[in-house]
């Protein structure tokens, strides 16, 4: 009979993390360079819609919101990142393993929740031009984003729940970061409670989101076939960044969420890096 301890280990170990040597020094002023990037320009972009009167638009406070969630998912990450870089032991404790775990995945559906938003916001803007005022009120606007940030932490939240129940009978993560999937890995028990709630929120965070800005997106581009060229030109100039920047970010984030279901010596180290790390260090840009 295995004791408490070693069926809920109090660590988990970061496997990932490979010793470069001096080189470390370098990376980590690299990833710190990129961190302060990413908390400067967001936090500029904020202060200007907050100070700004003109920016007090739908649009605008969706941008905001985009702005709040990457700090919110940097703050997450980075520190615990750069901590790791130049460390040489990558243990993590299991109550901050999940603390970061709920940080990032709720960061993760959250900024693929409003974008899908905004693309709802472009959508009416452009469609029903005449409506949108009527459409998009502040109060509206408010209740959108409040539903974009609450589904997110009610079903990451009931997710993480039921993998913190799991025993566990290791707490080697083949990863750089703390992630679900791989910690139910370690279960001693059946998890097929665990796979259908990861499958559910994986059809609802990014399949759906990406079928509905597609759709908007096929509404919009009939609507531009029948106006003028000039109006085609403007509605492109709004639209493309969005559904560019939307579908890159979905499409990362698949990828890494795939790729927590293979094996460890079925991958290359680089690449599992690469793909694990894109869509936190590299967010979508507004």
């Amino acid at each position: 009979m295995k004791s408490n301890s070693s069926l809920n280990p109090p660590y988990f170990q970061l496997t990932l993390f490979a010793d470069f040597g001096p080189l470390r020094y370098l990376f980590f002023i690299l990833c710190l360079s990129i961190y302060v990037t990413i908390v400067s320009a967001n936090m500029v972009i904020i202060l200007a819609v907050f100070l700004e009167k003109s920016l007090h638009q739908p649009m605008y406070i969706f941008i905001s919101s985009l702005c709040v969630n990457s700090l919110y998912g940097s703050a997450g990450f980075f520190p615990r990142f750069l901590q790791d870089i130049v460390s040489d032991s990558h243990l993590v404790s299991r109550p901050l393993c999940f603390i970061q775990m709920y940080v990032i995945y709720t960061y993760a559906c959250c900024e693929l929740t409003i974008l899908t938003i905004m693309a709802y916001d472009r959508f009416i803007a452009i469609c029903q031009p005449l409506h949108y005022h009527s459409k998009m009120t502040f109060k509206w606007v408010q209740v959108l984003v409040l539903v974009a940030v609450l589904y997110p932490v009610c079903i990451i939240g009931f997710l993480l729940y039921l993998t913190v129940r799991l025993p566990l009978c290791g707490n080697k993560l083949n990863r750089m970061f703390c992630s679900n999937w791989p910690v139910v890995q370690l279960s001693c028990v059946d998890t097929t409670l665990n796979n259908i709630a990861g499958q559910f929120l994986l059809v609802t965070t990014i399949f759906i989101p990406i079928f509905f800005v597609l759709y908007t997106y096929l509404r919009i581009l009939l609507v531009c076939s029948r106006r003028s060229s000039e109006f085609r030109g403007k509605a492109l100039q709004t639209c493309l960044p969005h559904i560019v920047s939307f579908m890159t970010y979905s499409i990362s984030l698949f990828l890494e969420l795939s790729l927590t279901r293979f094996e460890a010596d079925q991958l290359n180290p680089s690449i599992t890096v690469i793909l694990s790390l894109a869509y936190l260090i590299i967010p979508p840009p507004q």
